[in-house]
């Protein structure tokens, strides 16, 4: 029986986890600082540039430059292909492709697939080749096998991670790396090789997007991503408003998003949301320009005649993807391990990587010179006697015998003199040798000034710089995605403002019950209502969906809802019992009810005690969303009577000895206070009389005369009713 070697589960499974996980944190999902690219980019474009695509030259069949990156990439051909195509002028995710393609290679707004590699072509544009100059001096590593060699960075000039969008998403590491404006960013590393105390916002505005949706502007969330690599801002689409079609056409949308996304989503909201009840239709109207001769993007939705647009579009940015926050995650890859960044860390590591670039470049050429030099010296010292040149090679039975001669001869090394040797006969002369050496000094010059440059500081920083300038000059272009500044402009929208706003009417019943009917169904329902066995209606209102609806109870509690969040009804129904709507205890009875939407106005209670209290509506307004509010009106004695007053009226007061009084309300001044205990109205001659008002109703029916003798001041015991007056009080 084979021996049985236990294993430790934990360890077993860190060790047979942990190469994976490295290998796609490395190799597949983060870019690196240097270039900003992830490996499949950048075994694409090198592929690409050794097989000689490039953009002086004509496109290639997309298969060729796939087959070309499977010797180097070990993914299989579908992620090359793929890869490719956002890489593409053509799709449009990138500000600064690095493709030149002909075909279809999809869109970064639309979900369709890039067609097949066979049917499309690239090569490189003249942006991308940007990343290979002094790849061949020797200023960046190559490793792989002698016929498979790769770079483990491309030469940047500029810091492309910043340039570059990257997604990615490894073993516990992911990132997401938002796109800047090219000219912004030389700008914005030039002032920092200055200044390392730079405000990154004076150069390095927001984000810019291929799409060119718009930004708004948030300083703080910014500075948040600028300085520690995370965190979100929030775009938002373009659009127009077509007055004489009646649509809205969306030209630009976020970048995180797409047309098919928002499409769906609009036309959800269309079946579910009555809100949305303007919006007739939605297409997508993408198609070629012949003015500009290219494809663009437009979504177009057709609306009905006296539509708010603004508030319509307010409402779509709030529910759809036509309003979007794009994240920013900026893990990436320094000394070969994932780590997040901040701006101003990103451009530490690009500056030490470029600086190391441009020493090993001078050192390069130092070499290269120093080498011609050396040679042209030697070529120098032969041209003292040139026939002696000739005698010590042709008197030499061999090849290492002249060399051997040359060597002693003119006193120079073994170069030199093999460099002399390799000289064509007819080039054996004073004006060959002569035109050769004369660049002597010019070499040494320009030996000395490298010299000076290599590993200084200032020097460098100088070449980075001028390299920075000439970037920005070469390719630099105005902003996609256009900064949104104005507060105005971005103002939230309110739940309310999703709210449909339309004419009611409320019933409330005897028994309890509340029934919100709207006027298009009352009109054709006629007045007939459907009611509980003996249960009658008490009160009418007219309102608006949008209004706020206050109940007053028996027990001095007055229950706020709103007017839309009560169901809608019919003649036909019964409505909805009170004591379902509010936390209402059995004992205790809604007695009136009000509804406002500007809480202007007045409330009048009057008590039997023969006091009045004016209380100003705006007091049962709350900044909170409060339903129960104790202590709605003063429990001293009780209430007798209730009403909303919108302007001040006559009314008609009758206390418990058959006595009535007119008065104006105006003579009752205003209390803020809901507990307000109010103002005698209602007097007795005699003390033995302590339920002193019975009844108050608003003036209707009586003749002049009659009202005219009985009106008076507050505080009045008023007159005895005339039996020719006939008068019923609530």
């Amino acid at each position: 029986m084979a021996d049985i070697t236990t294993i430790e589960l934990g360890e077993h499974a860190r060790d047979s986890y942990m190469p994976y996980a490295m290998s796609t944190i490395l190799d597949r999902a983060l870019p690196d600082v240097r270039d900003g690219f992830k490996p499949i980019h950048r075994r694409i474009l090198y592929s690409m540039y050794e097989a000689g695509i490039l953009h002086n030259k004509d496109r290639a069949k997309t298969t060729e430059p796939v087959s070309e990156t499977m010797k180097i990439h070990h993914h299989g051909d579908t992620s090359i292909s793929e890869a490719i195509a956002l890489m593409t002028e053509q799709n449009e995710s990138l500000l600064y492709p690095y493709i030149d393609g002909e075909g279809s290679f999809g869109k970064i707004y639309s979900k369709d697939s890039p067609a097949a590699q066979r049917y499309t072509y690239c090569k490189l544009n003249k942006f991308s080749e940007e990343f290979f100059k002094d790849i061949d001096n020797g200023v960046v590593q190559l490793i792989g096998d002698k016929k498979h060699l790769q770079p483990i960075t491309l030469t940047s000039s500029f810091p492309n991670v910043l340039i570059k969008n990257n997604e990615g998403i490894a073993c516990g590491v992911a990132c997401v790396f938002p796109s800047f404006n090219l000219s912004e960013v030389c700008d914005t590393t030039i002032a920092y090789i200055k200044d390392e105390d730079i405000y990154l916002l004076d150069t390095l505005k927001a984000m810019d997007f291929s799409t060119g949706e718009d930004l708004i502007y948030n300083e703080s969330e910014l500075n948040k991503i600028y300085d520690t690599g995370k965190g979100s801002i929030l775009l938002r689409s373009k659009y127009t408003y077509d007055k004489e079609n009646n649509c809205i056409d969306v030209h630009n949308i976020p970048y995180s998003t797409t047309v098919d996304t928002i499409i769906s989503k609009i036309t959800e909201l269309m079946k579910k949301d009555s809100s949305f009840k303007d919006i007739l239709d939605i297409r997508d109207e993408t198609g070629y320009n012949t003015e500009t001769q290219k494809e663009e993007m437009k979504i177009t939705i057709d609306i009905k005649k006296n539509t708010d647009v603004n508030l319509l579009m307010k409402k779509l940015l709030k529910k759809t993807p036509l309003q979007s926050y794009v994240s920013a995650n900026m893990n990436c890859l320094v000394d070969f391990k994932p780590k997040l960044l901040g701006i101003k860390q990103i451009l530490d590591e690009w500056i030490k990587f470029r600086y190391e670039c441009v020493n090993k470049g001078l050192e390069f050429n130092i070499n290269d010179l120093s080498k011609k030099l050396h040679l042209l010296k030697g070529l120098e010292k032969a041209l003292l006697d040139i026939d002696k040149v000739i005698n010590c090679i042709r008197g030499s039975k061999t090849e290492e015998l002249g060399i051997q001669k040359l060597m002693s001869e003119f006193d120079i090394d073994r170069l030199q003199a093999e460099y002399i040797a390799d000289i064509k006969v007819r080039n054996i002369n004073d004006d060959y040798i002569i035109n050769k050496i004369k660049d002597i000094k010019n070499l040494e010059k320009s030996v000395e000034d490298l010299n000076q440059k290599y590993d200084n500081k200032n020097e460098i920083n100088k070449i980075i710089i001028e390299e920075l300038e000439r970037i920005k000059r070469t390719y630099g272009k105005p902003r996609m995605t256009t900064i949104i500044y104005d507060n105005d402009k971005t103002e939230e929208i309110t739940k309310e403002e999703f709210i449909e706003d339309y004419n009611c009417k409320i019933f409330l019943t005897k028994d309890g019950y509340l029934k919100k009917v709207p006027l298009t169904s009352l009109r054709g329902s006629g007045n007939q209502q459907k009611l509980k066995e003996n249960d009658e209606i008490v009160q009418e209102l007219d309102t608006l969906n949008k209004a706020d609806f206050i109940l007053f109870s028996d027990k001095q509690i007055a229950y706020k809802l709103k007017i839309h969040e009560i169901n809608d009804s019919k003649t036909s129904l019964l409505g909805d019992y009170i004591n379902n709507l509010i936390d209402i205890s059995k004992d205790e009875k809604i007695i009136y009810a009000i509804s406002t939407t500007d809480y202007k106005g007045n409330i009048l209670i009057a008590f039997k005690n023969g006091k009045m209290a004016k209380i100003d509506l705006s007091s049962y307004l709350t900044k909170t969303n409060r339903s129960k509010l104790i202590n709605a009106y003063s429990a001293d004695s009780e209430m007798v009577n209730i009403m909303y007053l919108e302007k001040d009226i006559d009314l008609l007061c009758k206390s418990s000895i058959g006595k009535v009084l007119i008065i104006n309300t105006e003579q009752i001044a205003v209390k803020s206070s809901k507990m307000a205990i109010g103002v005698s109205v209602l007097k007795s001659k005699s003390e033995s009389y302590m339920d002193l008002c019975v009844g108050l109703d608003r003036v209707n029916g009586l003749e002049e005369s009659a009202i005219e003798y009985y009106k008076g001041n507050i505080n009045s015991v008023g007159n005895y009713l005339k039996k020719s007056d006939s008068i019923e009080i609530l």
